[in-house]
């Protein structure tokens, strides 16, 4: 019944996004604009000791879609709350689970085709990377998102407003990229700095990437990677789900 109930839910809101192909594909606006206009600036520097600069900054900008995608996915839960479509589906037999699952999945689906057209622009541009690296990275962005859609809407359960929800996110979304080295590795970081951003989660999803993108796959920063990957996505979906029960959704 929970595949069931999951598949129903996700079908629903996959449908809702098919829907609406432009926002579809604005969403990789942002990270494809990072890659035109900042990615030049990168070729030829010695960002680390392996690979080139797109290999650095290829991976930074799919994290950084799942990121800001996934931390603002709770804004639909507060429409749909103030439409009166929680109230209705709180009088269904659908797993509380499934209704989290269902939505998490949807964006994970949404933000791994864009990090797709993401990494066949950034080929035509010049990146060069195995391919089972570049599908590492594809997973890696799918439980980000699942980890971030989970507690971005159980957020949304809580604050109820978007004026209350979007300063908040900003205000944990924007230090999470500066601290976890999207843009550059935090290996160039002052010490200081860069053992502070030993504290952000993202920090190890990003270094593991990083890795996949030069085909080092057994390596500590790998192991690490998907340890927190994992973990993140566990408590996540464990935190959602709870939300969600009592909330009543």
């Amino acid at each position: 019944m929970l595949l069931h109930d999951t598949g129903l839910i996700y079908g629903r809101y996959l449908r809702q996004s098919l829907r609406s192909r432009f926002a579809l594909l604005f969403g990789v606006l942002m990270p494809l604009l990072y890659l035109l206009f900042f990615g030049p600036l990168l070729t030829g520097l010695p960002l680390a000791s392996r690979g080139t600069g797109w290999q650095v900054l290829v991976p930074g900008l799919l994290l950084q879609l799942g990121l800001f995608g996934a931390a603002f996915a709770g804004f639909t839960v507060i429409m749909e709350n103030g439409q009166g479509v929680l109230e209705r589906m709180r009088v269904t037999p659908v797993s509380r689970l499934a209704l989290l699952l269902g939505r998490v999945l949807r964006d994970a689906t949404v933000f791994v085709f864009q990090a797709v057209l993401l990494v066949l622009a950034a080929v035509v541009m010049g990146l060069r990377a195995p391919l089972v690296g570049i599908l590492i990275g594809f997973a890696f962005v799918a439980l980000l998102t699942v980890s971030l859609g989970s507690l971005s809407y159980a957020l949304a359960l809580k604050v109820r407003t978007p004026q209350e929800f979007g300063p908040l996110v900003n205000a944990l979304t924007m230090p999470s990229m500066l601290l976890s080295g999207l843009m550059l590795p935090m290996t160039l970081a002052p010490t200081w700095l860069d053992v502070l951003s030993h504290f952000v989660p993202f920090r190890y999803l990003v270094d593991a990437v990083r890795d996949a993108y030069v085909g080092s796959y057994a390596t500590h920063h790998m192991a690490y990677g998907v340890l927190v990957a994992l973990g993140f996505a566990l408590f996540a979906v464990t935190v959602g789900t709870r939300v969600f029960r009592t909330a009543g959704a």
